[in-house]
């Protein structure tokens, strides 16, 4: 079934159909792999289990075979004989017609008909709290509404299941309040024209020996960054447009550079940086187009100025869980587990370095968390983490939740610094540091030489904040040794995280 359509390969599709044929023919020209996928995918098994208990009486037909793939032709059968025989509701449910397939997430008798139940390990709130958006999923739940109609299943009810953005755990795992289900026919409805029209040719370039040719476009990166985009960019000059600072989302005029924008500039010809000297550009893509070197001692003099000892560079560790964990948690929210805490307490005393991490033994490690940080962090005094939103966002969380604490957790809150301004605000630019501002990219440009500021130089298995979310929870699955050298990881990953702050600020007190 190697031409046949999945409502994988048919999303794939709708993206890009480069991306399909790329897929089943090239798979490996594909960019290394995230980190976190791994993770991702056992949560979107997590909540798919869960899921089911939604509809009591679920039959599963999921058939793997000696490989591990899943057996298709054993679950259509499956799946119709099932049907027949009056189940309520089939999980994985398998149909396939004239090339093309898929398994239904969760297919519940509804009057005379069927319901497709389309299982999303999403959140209704995306990271900054606002309503997410569901349009990426159509092609997908359109794709499996088309097939089974074709297959003669009367479709009644065309769901869309996930996570539960508001929802707060309080006790025993409520699953009624933990998902929302979303009535999607409308919206289905409206999408169904468009398969008519792409399955025949999706089912084409399936069929296709050579690759196909399609040049960079907005799909590259909506809805989602195309996993083949270093193997599409390939011949591009390094670096080229599309590495050009992008700014942030409070960016106005020339400092707004986001992938539409660099888009443009590629279509017209505009792609090496030289390409681009004459053009518009805001004061830090002019610097690394033209790849200056720029200090502004004043600007960095004013920052600094704003600063005051004892100073505490602070850094947190969080874990991310689809499924709330603990009470007072929501879906995906980051709960910290660990801290360092490097303190200068004058111009002339050595370092202190304070650090947190509790155990991993499956029990909430946030009170015991905030507890020592507002003993390691007194009131009234100068804090600095760098891209301070995260800090503070945890901080205020844990005052939320732990009123005795709040008013001295408020307290660090509201004295935290940021130790990004001086480069995101362009007072110190340096080529080596490409365009990002992210303290794996400025530790380097400024400590070119030195191989303890490089945290690829890191023993054990932590070496980003991926990682560290990661391997926390599966600690406490760890045998002793083995959770001895994952916790020795993060405390030495955390600790270089705010001792490479310490260095940047000193480098910063040089330059003023």
């Amino acid at each position: 079934m190697s031409n046949s359509l999945s409502k994988s390969r048919y999303t794939a599709f709708c993206q890009c159909p480069k991306n399909l044929w790329l897929k089943v023919n090239k798979p490996e020209v594909a960019d290394d792999e995230d980190p976190s996928a791994q993770s991702r995918l056992e949560k979107g098994t997590e909540v798919g289990e869960l899921a089911k208990r939604l509809f009591p009486n679920t039959v599963d037909v999921s058939t793997p075979k000696e490989d591990g793939r899943p057996d298709l032709v054993a679950m259509v059968d499956k799946t119709s004989r099932y049907m027949t025989e009056g189940a309520e509701c089939i999980a994985e449910a398998a149909f396939l017609h004239n090339d093309c397939y898929c398994a239904v997430d969760l297919l519940c008798r509804e009057g005379e008909g069927w319901a497709i139940y389309e299982v999303k390990s999403t959140s209704t709130k995306d990271e900054s709290g606002s309503k997410a958006k569901f349009d990426k999923y159509l092609p997908d739940i359109a794709y499996q509404t088309w097939l089974l109609q074709q297959c003669g299943v009367k479709v009644t009810g065309v769901n869309l299941v996930c996570l539960n953005g508001d929802y707060v755990r309080q006790g025993e795992l409520d699953l009624g309040q933990l998902f929302v289900i979303m009535d999607m026919r409308q919206a289905v409805e409206n999408e169904l024209p468009k398969i008519l029209l792409q399955v025949p040719d999706a089912l084409e370039v399936l069929g296709m020996d050579e690759e196909p040719e399609y040049d960079l476009s907005k799909n590259c990166n909506t809805p989602y960054r195309c996993e083949f985009w270093g193997y599409c960019t390939r011949d591009l000059p390094k670096p080229s447009v599309f590495d050009v600072y992008g700014g942030s989302p409070q960016s106005k005029g020339s400092d707004r550079f986001f992938f539409d924008k660099k888009l443009f500039h590629y279509q017209a010809g505009r792609v090496s940086y030289g390409q681009l000297t004459d053009q518009p550009l805001g004061h830090i893509q002019r610097l690394q187009v033209e790849e200056k070197t720029y200090i502004d001692r004043d600007g960095i003099r004013r920052f600094l100025d704003g600063l005051s000892y004892p100073l505490y560079f602070l850094d947190f560790e969080t874990m991310q869980d689809a499924v709330p964990q603990y009470d007072n948690t929501r879906p995906y929210q980051q709960v910290p587990f660990q801290y360092s805490l490097h303190v200068k307490r004058s111009a002339n005393e050595e370092c202190e370095h304070e650090e947190f991490l509790a155990e991993s033994d499956g029990s909430d490690p946030r009170r015991t968390l905030a507890e020592k940080l507002c003993k390691d962090i007194p009131t009234d005094v100068c804090v600095l983490a760098y891209n301070m939103g995260f800090e503070k966002g945890r901080i205020k969380e844990l005052a939320e939740i732990y009123p005795d604490l709040s008013g001295h957790l408020m307290n660090i809150h509201n004295q935290i610094k940021d130790l990004i301004d001086p480069f995101r605000d362009g007072y110190y630019y340096v080529p080596a540091m490409g365009g990002s501002f992210s303290i794996k990219s400025v530790l380097p440009a400024l400590f070119p030489n030195d191989p303890s500021l490089n945290y690829h130089n890191l023993s054990g298995d932590v070496h980003n904040g991926g990682e560290a979310m990661d391997i926390f929870p599966r600690m406490k699955e760890m045998p002793p040794d083995e959770y001895k050298k994952a916790r020795e990881s993060l405390l030495k990953y955390c600790e270089l995280d705010t001792w490479a702050m310490v260095k940047i600020w000193e480098k910063l007190m040089e330059l003023s």
